[in-house]
């Protein structure tokens, strides 16, 4: 009995602690929208700013909305930029993607870098090396294959480099939901749940100490002084390092006011499952200490457990309906009134699945350091990646 009642009650504070995280969420997603100014704001009122810019899309494999996603950065208001992609393999499906694009916009500088080295674990920094190689302006922007940009992209990212102490720049990002329970819950993970993290862990932090793989805008000199990409060669969470050796070497990291999309494939449950583990141990390995701080930010899967180790009293029933209440006001706040994400507001009921799955995957991430990552396996080990058919192991 005396074991039960320390559960109840080590599960009752644990629940309080999340409860906490929530309203946390809250304040952070409501400073961020007060003190949020449009780039045109704080311009200083002449002329915008619009550097030229060199935009570098390591690409592998295709999927049924690539081109529309491509096409977006072919629509840019702004006055000067290129696009490169880049493949590690010549026959990628892909390809005929890039070629389609170039018949349709010729008056844009598109490349297509086929980047035949293969420079180290991390495919994708490995062909961004080759690719940088090929640019040609002083500011690089990097963004995943599967991302959707508004036509004010460029001006809306590159206008904040006005500022000479900004290094890098990015941005939120919003995922659009197919048609599958696995889809669903990820994309309702990103707008519900992992944005409402990295706003707190901004507003603890006292600004960005990382950056969002959506995008990475990037001044060379900013990139030069942490090394360059070859610095990130091994580096599963190549997103996250660069910004944290940006923000390290004494530049500012902005998240701009801005939100992109990419769209979530239609998961399969194991497929959705596997994704986050992956994700789940590449966050262990890249911000260690405030990954396992997450357990005092399940409010409501230790409410739940109060309930059960309680024998349904009635503080408990009282704590999971309050838990339940702020879980939901979360999403919300971050979820429609950050990132404008409707769809939300159609799956708000799956926000205690998701959360449970959240632990479950928590939980699992510390058993393990093996990830699937582009039908390769790697493990996870200081934050780098180590092939399995390394000689090494």
């Amino acid at each position: 009995m005396r074991i039960l009642f320390v559960l109840q009650i080590l599960a009752g504070a644990l629940a309080a602690c999340g409860i906490g995280f929530y309203l946390l969420c809250i304040w952070s997603a409501r400073a961020y929208l007060h003190l949020r100014r449009p780039v045109a704001n704080f311009s200083g009122g002449g002329e915008p700013f619009t550097p030229a810019v060199s935009i570098l899309k390591p690409l592998r494999g295709t999927d049924p909305h690539i081109y529309e996603c491509f096409r977006s950065h072919c629509l840019q208001d702004y006055p000067s930029f290129e696009i490169i992609f880049g493949v590690d393999d010549p026959h990628d499906p892909v390809v005929a993607d890039v070629e389609r694009l170039q018949h349709e916009f010729p008056n844009i500088s598109i490349q297509l870098a086929v980047c035949a080295q293969h420079l180290g674990p991390n495919t994708k920094v490995s062909n961004l090396i080759q690719m940088e190689l090929l640019a040609r302006n002083p500011y690089l922007l990097v963004n995943d294959s599967d991302i959707h940009v508004p036509p004010d992209y460029l001006r809306r990212i590159m206008g904040h480099f006005r500022h000479p102490e900004v290094g890098l720049v990015t941005s939120f990002y919003r995922g659009v939901a197919g048609h599958t329970l696995g889809s669903r819950l990820e994309a309702l993970g990103i707008s519900g749940e992992f944005m409402a993290g990295v706003l707190a862990a901004r507003q603890i932090e006292g600004g960005m100490h990382f950056a969002l793989g959506s995008t990475l805008a990037v001044s060379r000199e900013a990139l030069s002084a942490i090394g360059g990409f070859a610095s990130l060669l091994e580096y599963l969470a190549d997103d996250f390092e660069l910004g944290y050796r940006v923000a390290r070497a004494g530049q500012t990291v902005v998240l701009a006011d801005l939100v992109v999309e990419t769209y979530v494939p239609d998961y399969t449950f194991s497929q959705f499952l596997e994704h986050q583990m992956r994700w789940g141990r590449s966050t262990r390995d890249s911000r260690h200490w405030g990954y396992i701080g997450l357990v005092f930010t399940y409010g409501f899967a230790w409410a739940v457990l109060a309930v059960m180790f309680s024998r349904g009293a009635p503080w408990a029933w009282g704590l999971l309906g309050g838990a339940v209440f702020m879980r939901l006001i979360t999403a919300l706040v971050v979820g429609v009134g950050v990132l404008h994400d409707s769809q939300i507001v159609r799956d708000l009921w799956l926000v205690p699945l998701r959360e449970l799955v959240s632990v479950v995957v928590w939980v699992g991430s510390f058993f393990g350091h093996t990830i699937t990552w582009r039908g390769k396996k790697f493990l996870v080990r200081n934050k780098r990646l180590v092939p399995l058919d390394s000689p090494s192991e």
